[in-house]
């Protein structure tokens, strides 16, 4: 049984700084790929940024420059870290895990490519 575990929401100012963290376990195979996903209210959730187990990445291109993902793969363990935070950032974070995405540059951040998820956390930014 995979289970998927986020940690690090919280409210900050327009420029400010949060660090997302996602625990997979259960599953190797099914936690080759991981990423993380934001949704607002009356939004579709849309791909923020992954990694997988190979070191592959993919970005948004909204948080491109801005946000950084990395891994911890001997512990399953995906980080985001989030700097110079705008407003439109704000929503609830999730993290998905997934099996191989072959071109995960430009498949990684597709929700349909992922079958585990978290229950999500929230990032509030102000202005």
């Amino acid at each position: 049984q995979v289970q998927v575990e986020e940690s690090g929401g919280g409210s900050v100012q327009a420029g400010g700084s949060l660090r997302l963290s996602c625990k997979a376990s259960g599953g190797t195979d099914s936690t080759y790929s991981m990423a993380w996903f934001r949704q607002t209210p009356g939004s579709e959730r849309e791909g923020v940024a992954g990694a997988d187990y190979a070191g592959y990445t993919a970005y948004a291109e909204s948080v491109k420059g801005r946000f950084i993902v990395d891994s911890d793969n001997a512990r399953r363990i995906l980080y985001l870290q989030m700097n110079n935070l705008k407003p439109e950032d704000t929503g609830v974070y999730y993290c998905a895990a997934g099996r191989v995405i072959y071109g995960f540059g430009r498949l990684g951040l597709d929700r349909n490519n992922y079958i585990h998820w978290g229950q999500g956390t929230q990032v509030t930014v102000s202005s």
